[in-house]
């Protein structure tokens, strides 16, 4: 009998399995874990890794995305406004994400980690803003959200590369009067 992604015993080992994994990566560098080492450390069976994930990549993916989530509290923000206080919280989240990450991750999985933040960035901007603007077209809010998942991230990563001097908290409130009131203005 076939059990549900949803039957508590599935997601039990499913933690288990993206719990090893984060583990193994303040270890090792992501690139030298192997599936027999997750599997060893969570103590199950290969066939039980591929019934959760497709391949290492999948498990990469899936844990940031979920460790990502939980920094940036999701369920805080479905119920925010877009305001400063919201954008300055994801910015630090999003920096300090990145930060943890940058032990952990070869660079040549930026652009994983990347399309990562900005996707799970995308979701949280495009619910507030539905929630700001009910009578507003869906596409523009679509855009709208891309545009400052896109922008948030850039702007991380700007900070990460040329202004560590400067808090995260800082940084963004430089720009945040025009995010607000446009650039027009």
């Amino acid at each position: 009998m076939a059990q549900s992604k949803t039957d508590p015993r599935v997601l039990r080992t499913r933690k288990l399995i993206m719990d090893s994994f984060i583990e193994l990566s303040g270890k090792k560098e992501f690139k030298e874990i192997t599936i027999k080492d997750i599997t060893t450390e969570a103590n199950i069976n290969r066939a039980t890794f591929y019934y959760h994930f497709e391949d290492i990549y999948d498990l990469l993916e899936k844990a940031l995305s979920e460790v990502l989530l939980v920094q940036l509290n999701y369920d805080f923000y479905q119920h925010e406004e877009l305001n400063e206080e919201v954008l300055v919280s994801i910015f630090k989240a999003i920096t300090n994400f990145q930060k943890s990450l940058s032990n952990r991750c070869h660079r040549a999985y930026e652009d994983s980690i990347g399309r990562i933040i900005r996707e799970q960035l995308e979701i949280i901007f495009y619910k507030m803003l539905l929630k700001q603007n009910r009578t507003e077209e869906d596409e523009a809010l679509k855009v709208t959200a891309v545009l400052l998942s896109w922008g948030i991230y850039g702007a991380s990563v700007e900070w990460r590369r040329d202004s560590k001097e400067k808090s995260p908290e800082d940084f963004i409130k430089l720009v945040i009067p025009y995010i607000q009131k446009g650039i027009g203005e």
